[in-house]
């Protein structure tokens, strides 16, 4: 066999070899790859939570999981709206202007914190260590509460108060109003949480 006869057959095999190794490492780099892809559980979890409101009666609230967080959805009766404006006073923050675009979006800079002022939603977690304030719509003396009580959320691990809106009362631990989640009407009884386009 001549020089150039093997010459042809090692660029042969070399060829063959190459060809072989680029398959396989294509083979292991795709799923390596899709690795860093989020899963379906990920993306489920960061996904936007539709909420339907229509049973939801003045007064009433209603709780949904949003990235792994509680998001209240209240419908306030008018006596709780009629109160918002008279608390401001009382409030450490009654405009929302801390922090307001990562806690309170455009569309909810107002004393209601909302869209339509009856319908309420916000995660419902306070801002001072992350505990889940309960709701205390009942206004009046109650115990932890002030006389003066309008209704609102009572945060039981260090004391903190909101209103109706969220708002937290000045001299409380909460250094923040709740937070108001992206959140726009698909129709007047149905909610979408976690996303805001046509807001």
């Amino acid at each position: 066999m001549s020089s150039q006869e093997v010459d042809k057959e090692r660029r042969m095999w070399v060829a063959i070899a190459s060809g072989a190794g680029a398959v396989g490492v294509g083979a292991t780099a795709i799923p390596f790859v899709a690795t860093f892809q989020p899963s379906e559980r990920a993306r489920a979890a960061g996904a936007a939570v539709e909420a339907d409101i229509s049973n939801l009666r003045p007064g009433e609230m209603m709780t949904v999981e949003w990235r792994g967080k509680p998001v209240w959805i209240v419908r306030r009766t008018p006596e709780q709206l009629a109160a918002l404006p008279q608390l401001d006073p009382q409030l450490a923050d009654p405009n929302s202007q801390r922090n307001p675009s990562a806690l309170t979006p455009e569309y909810a800079r107002n004393t209601h914190r909302s869209i339509k002022p009856e319908v309420f939603v916000a995660v419902g977690i306070c801002s001072h260590l992350g505990c889940s304030p309960s709701s205390r719509f009942a206004s009046g003396p109650q115990p932890s509460l002030p006389d003066d009580w309008q209704g609102g959320f009572f945060c039981p691990c260090h004391g903190s108060t909101f209103d109706m809106a969220g708002r937290v009362f000045a001299n409380k631990p909460a250094p923040d109003n709740l937070e108001i989640p992206p959140h726009m009407f698909l129709s007047d009884t149905r909610l979408l949480i976690g996303e805001d386009k046509k807001a």
